[in-house]
């Protein structure tokens, strides 16, 4: 590792990843029209930029704006999303169901999220999870006041992240949100700290940037410090802000970290799509099959999981049926995602392995032989032998995209690579 290669790359890196102020000259536009609808509609709250726009930490290629509209405090018992969707109509926003109800507005290749809140200073006041979001924006920007040059390192860390693919919060990805990085890129001053603290994590990492707690792990829910790294949240103290971190993108964040301190380089940033070719030539003589999968509509957390509990699904089928599976993934794509499972091309036995209850569940062992002409006892659990019904993965797959448990949860599968 050196220091040069490192400065080389990250400012290579920043050259490319960091827009142009006039890129998003729509925004304040939206926002004063916005702002003009509520005090016609004599709505006392005003709309805001939110995200990592106002903090000034958004990437080039981030299309998406937040913007937030902050009621006053009166309107707590108030329908403050029904309030804001009928000022706002005259714009044409698409309605958004979620723990409050917001709305999304497309202008000019921009997708604004336009999300009502109650203005709050203090998260005890917070009656939706919502509330607090300025209140993270303004931490951040008071930071950023101090020093400039964090909007960069935090960038860094979100497209470092979005290569390695921990990045997100979502129930299908259970990575690093952004607001998780810029707690981290804060408390570690920059983001070279950051890695080369990641590259030596334990199992467990304990971050209270504000010193609010004395022992996080016995003051905080137990529910939510079952993550291996936590976090403190800064504004809401009684919150663990990285909850959401899985051990498998918390292990591969700390990899990916080791690797690139080791031998420096712009790939570590480039997010690189599932490709086809690349596949086919890491299956080599094995077997290679990629699906296409047309998600559900509606909110992008949702059927993402949807998709993932179909990719889930078809591996434990695999698995089940003998086939070796040496490699296997998934992309998601609200339009069109892949999954693809590289499998070890072998000649299997006629016979296939059934795992059955232990032996001392009687009542479940005696439905379990009922069930089976040849079962056979192994360490205390009964097993079975049947006809194999699969010679090959793709006659599994054919079958299990007709069933209703993918049936319901994309709206269509089929083969996009068999061989």
């Amino acid at each position: 590792m050196t220091e040069d290669n490192i400065n080389r790359v990250f400012e290579e890196v920043i050259k490319e990843i960091k827009p142009e102020k006039q890129e998003f000259k729509q925004v304040d536009e939206t926002i004063r029209k916005i702002n003009v609808l509520l005090k016609k509609n004599n709505i006392k709250a005003e709309c805001i930029a939110g995200g990592s726009y106002a903090k000034g930490t958004i990437l080039k290629n981030d299309f998406d704006i937040d913007l937030f509209v902050r009621f006053d405090y009166a309107y707590k018992d108030k329908d403050i999303s029904g309030l804001l969707g009928k000022a706002i109509k005259p714009l044409g926003p698409e309605l958004v169901h979620g723990s409050r109800d917001y709305y999304q507005l497309r202008v000019d290749g921009l997708l604004f999220e336009i999300v009502p809140v109650l203005r709050i200073s203090d998260y005890k006041k917070a009656v939706n999870v919502t509330d607090m979001s300025p209140l993270h924006v303004d931490y951040v920007k008071k930071h950023m006041i101090k020093k400039p040059w964090l909007g960069d390192e935090i960038r860094l860390a979100k497209q470092f992240c979005k290569a390695a693919r921990v990045y997100g919060a979502e129930s299908y990805i259970r990575g690093f949100s952004g607001h998780v990085l810029d707690l981290l890129i804060i408390y570690y001053g920059g983001f070279k700290n950051l890695l080369m603290q990641a590259s030596v994590w334990g199992s467990r990492v304990i971050i209270d940037p504000e010193a609010h707690l004395s022992n996080p792990l016995e003051q905080l829910n137990k529910s939510k410090v079952l993550s291996p790294i936590i976090i403190v949240d800064p504004i809401q103290p009684d919150r663990n802000a990285a909850a959401a971190v899985s051990r498998e993108k918390f292990e591969l964040f700390k990899q990916k970290a080791k690797e690139f301190l080791e031998e420096p380089s712009k790939e570590f940033f480039e997010v690189k799509r599932i490709s086809v070719e690349v596949l086919k030539n890491k299956a080599k003589n094995d077997w290679l099959i990629i699906l296409r999968a047309k998600p559900l509509r509606g909110k992008e957390d949702v059927i993402g999981a949807k998709v993932m509990k179909c990719f889930e699904h078809i591996e434990r089928h695999l698995r089940r049926n003998e086939f070796c599976i040496l490699e296997c993934g998934w992309e998601f794509d609200p339009e069109e995602s892949l999954l693809y499972y590289i499998i070890r091309k072998e000649k299997l036995s006629d016979k296939i392995i059934i795992k059955g209850p232990p032996i001392r569940v009687r009542k479940n062992a005696r439905m379990f032989r009922s069930k089976h002409k040849e079962v056979f006892e192994k360490k205390g659990r009964l097993y079975a032998k049947e006809k194999r019904k699969y010679n090959t993965p793709k006659e599994l797959l054919k079958d299990l995209i007709k069933e209703e448990y993918i049936k319901q949860r994309v709206r269509k599968m089929s083969f996009l690579n068999c061989s």
